[in-house]
């Protein structure tokens, strides 16, 4: 899944640190935008989703995945893109559960879809060490190099 990410352009490797988890969401939406997969629509219905129901995006301490409903009219395709920022970004204030520097933002045109986008990025992240190896890159050749191990 690390080579899809690569293979499709939908890696950004983030230097300057969001305001806020709002702005973090923002950043890690823009390789959707650009390849008109998602628009602005979308964006804001996952930050919406957050301010309703909480952090549920954190799927574990360090690592996020924004999204919404597979029913939005903000979504032309399917994908998932992978942002890393330099530092925490915190959903609660301090709060070491609910922090990430690992976005993982998923776009569905439907249920199956983004049922199989949880799956596969499941599975990646159930790979030992991955996190901890994507947590660590700080730019692109990293990121390139850890395809290679």
């Amino acid at each position: 899944m690390l080579r899809y990410f690569h293979d499709n352009d939908l890696v950004s490797i983030c230097d300057k640190q969001p305001e806020n988890w709002e702005d973090a969401i923002r950043i890690s939406c823009e390789n959707l935008i650009d390849k008109s997969i998602i628009n602005d629509t979308y964006v804001e219905e996952v930050i919406a989703a957050v301010q309703t129901y909480g952090p549920y995006i954190v799927i574990v301490p360090g690592v996020a995945m924004p999204h919404s409903t597979a029913k939005s009219d903000g979504v032309f395709g399917t994908a998932i893109a992978f942002t890393k920022f330099k530092d925490k970004v915190y959903f609660e204030a301090e709060n070491e559960e609910k922090q990430a520097k690992l976005f993982f933002t998923l776009a569905a045109k439907n249920p199956d879809e983004h049922m199989t986008n949880i799956a596969n990025l499941s599975d990646l992240l159930m790979t030992d060490g991955v996190i901890e190896a994507l947590e660590n890159i700080e730019t692109m050749l990293d990121f390139e190099n850890l395809l290679q191990t």
